[in-house]
């Protein structure tokens, strides 16, 4: 493994903070650092959900630097309240304000004392040398639980924590929910808030989100399920909740494919009492029709899979159960558990794979050069496979900067399975006729100029 990134396969912390304060309802974000790293972020979350994005800054520069950034960060509160009149402002640092070592709990709690606002302050570390925009994004939604959660009465509704998936994806997750007729708490919601619907006059904070009040109430539930199966404990909200509150924890991959989708049922069905209705069972089914429609073609695909660790281990789940060799299976984040969890996923593959954590994209294609890999499935970053070495790449997770629809993208659930098992397959079956009508072309204009 090299010392150094030369084309990294993640994104810095806060990134992934945002995305996470992103789904809270009626929230706005602070980042206390330079006013490059949020108009970066901005913009970078921008061409993925082509939705506004706003995110304020407490603009650090020199004379902060050195004098510290307090007054900057009181500043962009008074502001943020006047312009947004927001019901939580979360506060992530970037690497500058990590490094000069600003107190943000400190200074968010003097501000509360001093100027009485009722705007809660969601404090969150997240230096951009820290950890990848997974762990900022994780640790941001434990922060929220910790400073938002409280002691509550026992209820019967259930915490469903998830990592970063599309609006798309959270609708679908909520349309499965409402079918097992579940009440639960949703963390984060960004079904909404970052895939609205056209409305005129403009909101600059968009409906939608998780209420606070459903937030104070998480500690009172009758079980977690948090979607995040690769997530470190200290990371991990579910874990929280269930050390301070004794929630029963229910850790679980993304329901993608028919084994994760099937275990989040079970899960359900095992807190709630409640049985899987028939509707569920037929797009169970249907999922089982397509997978027998694709096989015989999927058995030639040998793929490249990369991203968020949780999205890898969906993607190469996937694979396994479709026949397609998961070749090389890579993550930008240092992702200690995803090999614990994966490999008995990959231990049930045909071939042996090349699993990669900490790593970057000029490693994995050249791993995926030598593994004669057919496609790649991961985000848009990965479209320099596509560049340099030819492998199509099939769009998955976040970002997706060069198509348009990606907070559209539905691949959770049965039948958002089936969708993205069709994405693949049809990349297969594309490169097979596109090379084989290739080849016999070429034969048949040799065969031609021979004869003459």
């Amino acid at each position: 493994m090299k010392n150094m990134n030369e084309n990294p396969c993640n994104m810095c912390m806060p990134m992934g903070g945002i995305l996470a304060l992103k789904g809270i309802e009626e929230a706005m974000v602070v980042l206390h650092g330079s006013q490059g790293c949020s108009t970066y972020m901005r913009r970078h979350i921008a061409e993925h959900f082509n939705e506004p994005i706003d995110v304020a800054s407490s603009s650090l520069n020199e004379k902060g630097t050195i004098y510290g950034g307090e007054k900057n960060l009181w500043q962009a509160f008074d502001n943020v309240q006047k312009v947004y009149a927001p019901k939580v402002i979360g506060v992530l640092t970037t690497c500058l304000a990590e490094t000069i070592g600003e107190d943000i709990e400190r200074i968010a709690g003097e501000y509360q004392r001093q100027t009485g606002t009722r705007t809660a302050i969601i404090t969150a570390p997240t230096p951009g040398y820290g950890g990848s925009h997974s762990e900022g994004y994780w640790y941001t939604l434990r922060r929220v639980v910790e400073q938002l959660a409280a002691a509550a009465a026992k209820h019967e509704g259930i915490n469903v924590i998830t990592s970063h998936i599309s609006p798309a994806d959270i609708r679908e997750l909520k349309r499965m929910l409402a079918l097992m007729q579940v009440k639960y708490t949703l963390l984060p919601d960004i079904s909404d808030t970052l895939d609205r619907p056209y409305e005129r006059p403009y909101r600059k904070v968009p409906h939608g989100g998780t209420p606070i009040e459903e937030i104070r109430m998480m500690a009172g539930a009758a079980a977690t399920i948090e979607l995040g199966i690769t997530v470190e404990g200290s990371l991990s909200p579910g874990k929280y909740l269930e050390e301070q509150y004794n929630v029963p924890l229910y850790r679980l991959p993304l329901p993608v494919g028919v084994e994760a989708t099937d275990a989040f049922f079970r899960a359900l069905t095992s807190i709630t009492g409640h049985s899987i209705p028939e509707s569920v069972q037929q797009e169970r089914g249907r999922l089982l029709d397509a997978m027998i429609d694709s096989h015989k073609y999927n058995f030639q695909g040998r793929a490249a899979i990369f991203g968020d660790p949780d999205h890898v281990y969906a993607a190469a789940k996937l694979c396994q159960e479709n026949g397609i060799v998961p070749a090389v299976v890579a993550t930008g984040s240092s992702a200690s558990r995803l090999k614990e969890v994966l490999s008995p996923v990959l231990s049930a593959c045909r071939e042996q794979t090349l699993l990669m954590a900490g790593t970057d994209f000029t490693e994995i294609r050249e791993q995926a050069v030598k593994a004669k890999v057919t496609i790649a499935i991961g985000h848009s970053d990965g479209r320099y496979l596509e560049e340099r070495a030819g492998i199509y790449l099939i769009r998955f997770g976040f970002p997706i900067h060069d198509r348009v629809g990606g907070q559209r993208l539905l691949s959770v659930g049965y039948t958002g399975t089936a969708m993205l098992l069709d994405r693949i397959t049809n990349s297969l079956l594309e490169q097979k006729h596109r090379n084989y009508r290739s080849s016999m072309y070429v034969k048949h204009y040799q065969g031609l100029d021979e004869a003459n």
